[in-house]
């Protein structure tokens, strides 16, 4: 991870870490080391987010972009799928999209995305970072006729719902679904796509008012969502994160169907359909211990790599795959989009659901889903790492491990976003793996957790 960008890009608590220098700097930045072999006057999108913060933050990046001699077009609020998909098809010369995703509002983002709407590699990252804090004197500022321009790209959420449509071959005529747009980016696009498709849509979280976005909503607080669905008898429901690259289901009985059960319903699909490249798909080590026994039942082979779904892209474009994603609903379609994207995996079940005749709970039941406990450990700065050089950490890790076998497994890991350790365990027995997970959090909270 570098100094300013963790796993999906810089992120902080709005204003105050991710400040508005940091921001003008990275725009400064990201223009200089994205642009610099080009001959032409260059030009940066930049789409945002419904948070507070977003303003502000925008004004920020658009006048360091400018201040180096690029162009910048503003989006406005749109899905962080849109932005690398509209990059791409618009021959900007790269992207930036603000949000902090799935976190609460006073936290904010940047993301980067370059001209082939794919997210930055760690070695640009890194070149980014070094001109901000290592030789800020570089970045040279433009003057006179040589200043960026600021302009309104207004049609950019109609052509990304046009975008999004084209990849759909069948349609939802029939289906009634029910939308949670986690008062974030869908509540701009998500209602005119599915009613494009032919869904009737409820909708629900679409009202933005610039702090509730995330907010006992979407798909981190999905509850809702599922009384929502039985209540009106709908056929499936949809949830987004804040910036809608993320999409977890529900069923026709309000029952979760997360991000490996998304996967596993499509891989299969698309492998009876010889659409399947490789008959593979890309997961991470945090999937769930069920999506195994599918693949092996199913003559599918699972790539695992760790946790982020750039580590995901960079995968499936290593190996020639086409589908892949995380348990937490980021989930990549590599034929039609070069990111993860939460209306389009909606869109592509509610597809597949629509063809199958079945209900979404018996495609759901493709997989079994081995039970799993998460417990988060907040750390302190200095902790990061060091944990795993504890001997007693590492011992009653190894002593559980030993304990259950083949039959399920341990992962203990730091987050790339927050100050946090990751304590997840899955077995077939609940109470035992509930066990092991509170014992292996108390003792990491004992010898590394913030005092």
């Amino acid at each position: 991870m570098g100094r300013l960008f963790g796993t999906d890009g810089a992120r902080g608590v709005a204003v105050t870490e991710l400040t508005c220098e940091t921001a003008m700097n990275i725009g400064r930045a990201a223009a200089i080391v994205l642009t610099k072999k080009m001959s032409h006057k260059p030009t940066i999108f930049i789409g945002k987010d419904t948070r507070i913060s977003s303003d502000v933050l925008e004004s920020a990046l658009a006048a360091g972009i400018c201040s180096v001699g690029a162009n910048v077009e503003i989006l406005g609020v749109v899905p962080t799928p849109a932005v690398a998909a509209l990059v791409q098809q618009k021959g900007a010369d790269a992207g930036v999209m603000i949000s902090a995703s799935h976190n609460s509002f006073e936290f904010n983002g940047i993301k980067l995305f370059s001209s082939t709407g794919y997210k930055l590699s760690d070695e640009i990252e890194e070149e980014i970072e070094s001109y901000i804090l290592d030789k800020p004197e570089a970045m040279k500022l433009a003057s006179h006729g040589n200043i960026g321009r600021i302009s309104y790209y207004k049609d950019a959420q109609s052509d990304y719902i046009r975008y999004i449509m084209s990849c759909i071959k069948g349609n939802l005529t029939g289906l009634r679904i029910a939308v949670d747009c986690a008062n974030g980016s869908a509540s701009a696009t998500a209602k005119r796509l599915f009613e494009g498709l032919g869904a009737s849509v409820y909708v629900i979280n679409a009202s933005p008012d610039g702090t509730n976005i995330n907010n006992n909503c979407g798909s981190t607080h999905i509850g809702g969502l599922m009384q929502f669905v039985v209540d009106k008898k709908c056929h499936a429901g949809l949830a987004f994160d804040g910036d809608a690259d993320r999409c977890l289901a529900v069923d026709e009985n309000g029952q979760l169907i997360d991000g490996d059960r998304l996967i596993a319903i499509c891989a299969k699909s698309y492998k009876e359909k010889g659409m399947l490249k490789n008959d593979a798909a890309v997961v991470t080590v945090m999937t769930n211990l069920g999506f195994s026994y599918f693949a092996k039942d199913n003559g599918i082979k699972q790539v695992t790599t760790k946790v982020g779904d750039r580590y995901v892209l960079e995968k499936m474009l290593e190996g020639g795959y086409n589908i892949g994603g995380e348990q937490s609903g980021h989930i990549i379609f590599l034929d039609d989009a070069n990111t993860g994207d939460g209306q389009l995996s909606g869109a592509k079940v509610l597809e597949i659901l629509a063809e199958s005749g079945k209900k979404m709970s018996e495609l759901a039941n493709v997989m079994e889903h081995f039970p799993q406990v998460m417990i988060n450990v907040k750390i302190g700065p200095s902790d990061r790492e060091v944990w795993k050089n504890d001997d007693e950490i590492t011992g009653i890790i190894e002593k559980y491990e030993d304990e259950l076998g083949e039959s399920g497994r341990i992962l203990v890991r730091e987050s790339g976003t927050e100050p946090l350790i990751r304590v997840m365990i899955e077995g077939r027995d609940f109470r035992k793996i509930n066990e092991y997970a509170i014992a292996i959090a108390d003792k990491i909270k004992e010898r590394a957790g913030r005092r």
